[in-house]
Protein backbone atom coordinates (compact mmCIF):
# COMPACT_ATOMS: atom_id res chain seq x y z
CA UNK A 1 0.00 0.00 0.00
CA UNK A 2 2.76 2.70 1.08
CA UNK A 3 4.89 1.67 -2.13
CA UNK A 4 1.78 2.42 -4.64
CA UNK A 5 1.32 5.74 -2.45
CA UNK A 6 5.12 6.87 -3.45
CA UNK A 7 4.97 5.74 -7.36
CA UNK A 8 3.27 8.33 -8.69
CA UNK A 9 5.46 10.60 -6.81
CA UNK A 10 8.26 8.86 -7.78
CA UNK A 11 6.99 8.69 -11.94
CA UNK A 12 6.12 12.31 -12.33
CA UNK A 13 9.96 12.96 -11.02
CA UNK A 14 11.49 10.91 -12.94
CA UNK A 15 9.32 11.51 -16.49
CA UNK A 16 8.96 15.96 -15.93
CA UNK A 17 11.95 17.18 -13.04
CA UNK A 18 14.26 14.82 -13.86
CA UNK A 19 14.96 15.70 -17.46
CA UNK A 20 14.25 19.28 -17.07
CA UNK A 21 16.39 19.03 -13.75
CA UNK A 22 19.39 17.76 -16.26
CA UNK A 23 18.75 19.74 -19.02
CA UNK A 24 19.56 22.75 -16.80
CA UNK A 25 22.34 20.83 -15.21
CA UNK A 26 24.13 20.42 -18.51
CA UNK A 27 23.53 24.14 -19.96
CA UNK A 28 25.05 25.73 -16.66
CA UNK A 29 27.78 23.58 -17.27
CA UNK A 30 28.95 24.31 -20.58
CA UNK A 31 28.58 28.31 -20.24
CA UNK A 32 31.12 27.77 -17.22
CA UNK A 33 33.50 25.99 -19.34
CA UNK A 34 33.81 28.34 -22.10
CA UNK A 35 34.58 31.20 -20.32
CA UNK A 36 34.23 34.84 -20.46
CA UNK A 37 32.54 36.36 -23.33
CA UNK A 38 33.71 39.67 -25.32
CA UNK A 39 31.40 41.55 -23.27
CA UNK A 40 32.00 40.22 -20.42
CA UNK A 41 35.62 40.37 -20.56
CA UNK A 42 35.16 44.43 -21.76
CA UNK A 43 33.12 44.50 -18.45
CA UNK A 44 35.66 43.15 -16.37
CA UNK A 45 38.65 45.35 -17.62
CA UNK A 46 36.67 48.40 -17.07
CA UNK A 47 36.60 47.39 -13.76
CA UNK A 48 40.02 46.49 -13.09
CA UNK A 49 41.18 49.77 -14.86
CA UNK A 50 38.70 51.71 -11.73
CA UNK A 51 40.11 49.89 -9.18
CA UNK A 52 42.94 51.36 -9.74
CA UNK A 53 42.13 54.82 -10.38
CA UNK A 54 39.99 54.08 -6.92
CA UNK A 55 43.31 52.83 -5.54
CA UNK A 56 45.36 55.67 -6.87
CA UNK A 57 42.98 58.53 -5.66
CA UNK A 58 42.94 56.74 -1.82
CA UNK A 59 46.19 56.95 -1.74
CA UNK A 60 46.81 60.63 -2.63
CA UNK A 61 43.78 61.30 -0.07
CA UNK A 62 45.86 59.50 2.28
CA UNK A 63 48.96 62.00 1.56
CA UNK A 64 47.10 64.65 1.87
CA UNK A 65 45.52 63.71 5.18
CA UNK A 66 49.20 62.79 6.61
CA UNK A 67 50.63 66.01 5.58
CA UNK A 68 47.52 68.20 6.78
CA UNK A 69 46.46 65.89 9.78
CA UNK A 70 49.19 63.93 10.30
CA UNK A 71 47.35 62.26 13.64
CA UNK A 72 44.21 61.75 12.01
CA UNK A 73 44.50 57.52 11.13
CA UNK A 74 44.62 57.61 15.26
CA UNK A 75 41.25 59.24 15.34
CA UNK A 76 39.79 57.29 12.96
CA UNK A 77 40.71 54.13 14.36
CA UNK A 78 38.22 54.96 17.68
Amino acid sequence: MDFEILMVPIILFMVIVAPIWLVLHYRSKRQVSQGLTEEEFSLLNELVDKADKMTQRISTLESILDAESPEWRQRHER
